[in-house]
């Protein structure tokens, strides 16, 4: 009787050693979790009084912060492409000559073409299942999720925003104007869209799990949260506007910018509910990871497409938050148009509560997701971009003679005031060539972060210097100029 106690508790113990066995030999999961026109501003971590992120802010406790990170464009598309594919978005003329012309059939001008490699159909070609919810805005014919990578597909279609949070989501005072959003027609008589997506990236998660556990995931969580409309559910907007209530606010609220008006201050309860549930989203898909028992293999990297929708132009709109201390917003190649919330977490692997200075932009997650995977690099594909996978682990020194650069052709003087113009920045120092106007700006981002202090007239040489590395680079990735 002993004996047969003993053969099977060496048996169990045999399968359980096996068991941890093959799941330390697994390739870590890994979840991108994308907010949208989300400002570098907006979270409770970088210093916002009025708005709430009590999960991002303790995702910034167990990871690493970035505080150099940036999107490649201050505009949804050309951001996310460069995110997907690794490369700047000027090389694929994005935006470019069709953006906002009759002539063009909606949805096949200045997006993801179907010959370009992405980092899901690269993960896929290495064994991983992938998964993708919410907004893609990236779609010509034959570009949608899951024709360039991703097994599952839940929301991911043409359009960058819905008419309504609220189920049916692309019904209302516009009803007509929008396709109904496909994957979500299961949806209840005013559910609320990022809950909505949520249970669908739960669902999956836990169905993947049960199913497949020795196969290792790729999850793109791309909320359609925080842009317009402002719609937050009505009992976290009844909590912000009695929080507001008790605020009070110094200096204008509003000033001058570009050919528009900057807002400075954060005081809109519906945009603040919007974010509350976008971080009460963040927290939930953190809580099935941790109950199916992934955390410690999985990858969790937070981002933003672009800055926060603080500037209207000469259109009198409503704006949604105020980016202060950066310059500007959305639309705009000053900070607040381009620099992110960033935070990558794994625990054992990446340092709790650590930070890095390591300047990183949009093109730079495909070869550093590729790193994280054990997979060979594709220079070709991610041609731009540049790994930070050794800064993860704090193998590398901070600092960097590289250079970032940005192209904006196509303004929106009406909508967000801002100009035509392409920005380069190099170590600390940041310089916007407004080029039709035949002017340049220069700053140094260690001392001037709200870039008020121009310095091109003070440093020639540095002026020169990076002037003629961004025309070099705009004329040889062959950046749209507009006419």
């Amino acid at each position: 009787m002993k004996l047969k106690i003993l053969i099977a508790g060496l048996l169990i113990g045999g399968l359980f050693c096996a068991c941890q066995k093959s799941q330390q030999n697994k390739p870590p999961n890994i979840i991108f979790f994308l907010a949208d026109d989300l400002g570098w501003a907006d979270v409770g971590y970088n210093g916002s009084q009025f708005y709430e992120t009590p999960n991002i802010d303790q995702l910034a406790k167990e990871g690493m912060v970035f505080t150099n990170a940036y999107a490649t464009h201050p505009r949804c598309v050309p951001s996310r492409y460069s995110i997907i594919t690794g490369k700047y978005p000027a090389r694929a003329q994005m935006p470019g000559p069709g953006e906002g012309k009759l002539n063009v059939r909606p949805g096949d001008e200045g997006k993801l073409k179907a010959d370009e490699q992405t980092i899901a159909s690269a993960l896929k070609e290495a064994g991983y299942a992938t998964f993708f919810a919410g907004k893609w805005h990236l779609a010509t014919s034959g570009t949608l999720p899951q024709d360039v990578g991703f097994d599952v597909n839940i929301a991911g279609g043409h359009a960058g925003s819905p008419i309504s949070y609220f189920y049916p989501y692309n019904e209302g005072p516009q009803k007509g104007k929008k396709a109904p959003i496909e994957g979500l027609e299961d949806g209840a008589e005013g559910q609320y869209l990022t809950d909505h997506l949520t249970d669908k990236t739960i669902g999956w998660l836990k169905q993947h799990n049960d199913e497949q556990p020795e196969q290792p995931f790729f999850a793109f969580v791309s909320h359609y949260a925080v842009h317009e409309p402002l719609h937050g559910k009505p009992e976290h907007v009844e909590k912000f506007r009695n929080k507001l209530a008790t605020m009070t606010y110094e200096g204008d609220a509003f000033i001058g910018e570009g050919t528009g008006t900057t807002k400075m201050h954060q005081d809109d309860p519906e945009y603040a509910a919007l974010i509350y549930s976008m971080d009460e989203s963040l927290g939930r898909i953190l809580k099935t990871v941790e109950e199916m028992g992934e955390t410690e293999n999985t990858v969790l990297i937070f981002f933003s497409d672009n800055g926060g929708l603080s500037n209207r132009g000469f259109n009198p709109r409503r704006v949604a938050t105020s980016n202060h201390p950066l310059r500007a917003g959305k639309g705009h190649l000053y900070e607040g148009g381009i620099r992110e919330a960033m935070i990558v977490k794994w625990p054992g692997k990446i340092l709790a509560g650590s930070q890095s200075d390591h300047i990183v932009t949009g093109t730079d997650f495909f070869p550093t997701i590729l790193n994280i995977a054990g997979r060979e690099l594709l220079p070709q594909a991610h041609r731009d971009g540049a790994s930070f996978n050794e800064q993860l682990y704090g193998d590398a020194q901070e600092g960097s003679d590289r250079a970032i650069f940005w192209h904006s052709p196509v303004s929106r003087p009406h909508a967000t005031g801002d100009i035509n113009c392409s920005a380069i920045r190099l170590g600390n120092y940041k310089l916007i060539d407004f080029y039709d106007e035949k002017r340049v700006e220069l700053y140094d981002l260690s001392t001037d972060l709200e870039e008020k202090n121009d310095l091109s007239t003070e440093l020639p040489g540095v002026k020169q210097k990076l002037y003629f590395k961004l025309k070099y680079w705009r004329d040889s990735t062959g950046a749209y100029m507009a006419e």
